[in-house]
């Protein structure tokens, strides 16, 4: 008598980081729905450089500055589609991501939480839906930028090249990930619109920041701004 024939499951896998490319399209509608809202408000994100340089070209001119906008959607669309990427706009990636951005934004809110206690952040005073949406999106987009890509992504590349993948790196890369999160932090205080100085916030802040941190290092750049956005949106809009 034979043994029955033994299968072997193997246990369900995270999806893969995502690349640059689909990244971007996956922010594609948070990045045109910001610009299109920010120009109706007097304030805009203090890490967006491209608001200006939109309103200089359309000279003033909502119309053209709308057009701007679209444009520059509709043109990473085509470059999409002639890369053969075009299914980085599948409904469903957006829906994944938007989910996968839901349980990560509780799951920051909870670090905070335990980190100083029962804080919630929003904005001084409160804000209007509209004014909530928009800068959500813009401090989720520009942001993630500014401290993930740009400070913590370029910082954690020069650890790799310098000290490659061994014990060393992972523990400079711990510790860089920490200074990223406390310059997170700081630039909240920075500025004619910079909250008051508070050791509490600054500490929940920075416990949001290692979060998206760790988002960004294993799931990549959408993730993060998607979390980032449905957090801010929860604080500000939802509270």
């Amino acid at each position: 008598m034979t043994d029955p024939e033994v299968r072997h499951v193997e246990a369900p896998r995270p999806p893969p980081k995502s690349d640059p490319l689909t990244d971007m399209a996956l922010t594609l509608p948070i990045f045109v729905l910001y610009h299109l809202g920010v120009v109706f408000l007097p304030v805009r994100n203090a890490a967006d450089p491209v608001t200006a340089e939109l309103r200089s070209l359309a000279n003033h001119s909502l119309l053209l500055y709308a057009g701007l906008t679209l444009s520059l959607g509709a043109a990473f669309v085509v470059v999409l589609g002639l890369l053969g990427r075009g299914h980085a706009l599948h409904t469903r990636r957006f829906a994944l991501v938007a989910v996968e951005g839901t349980l990560y934004a509780v799951l920051m809110r909870f670090a905070g939480a335990y980190a100083v206690g029962s804080l919630r952040l929003g904005p001084p005073g409160g804000s209007g839906v509209f004014t909530g949406m928009v800068m959500s999106m813009g401090a989720g987009f520009y942001e993630e930028i500014m401290f993930r890509v740009g400070l913590f992504g370029l910082g954690a590349l020069a650890i790799k090249f310098v000290f490659g993948k061994g014990l060393q790196g992972l523990f400079l890369m711990a510790g860089w990930g920490l200074i990223a999160a406390a310059v997170f932090a700081g630039w909240h205080y920075v500025g004619p619109l910079g909250d008051p100085w508070d050791v509490r916030s600054f500490v929940f802040r920075m416990a949001c920041g290692l979060v998206l941190t760790a988002i960004y290092a294993f799931r990549g750049f959408a993730p993060a701004v998607w979390t980032h956005v449905l957090y801010d949106v929860w604080v500000m809009v939802l509270r």
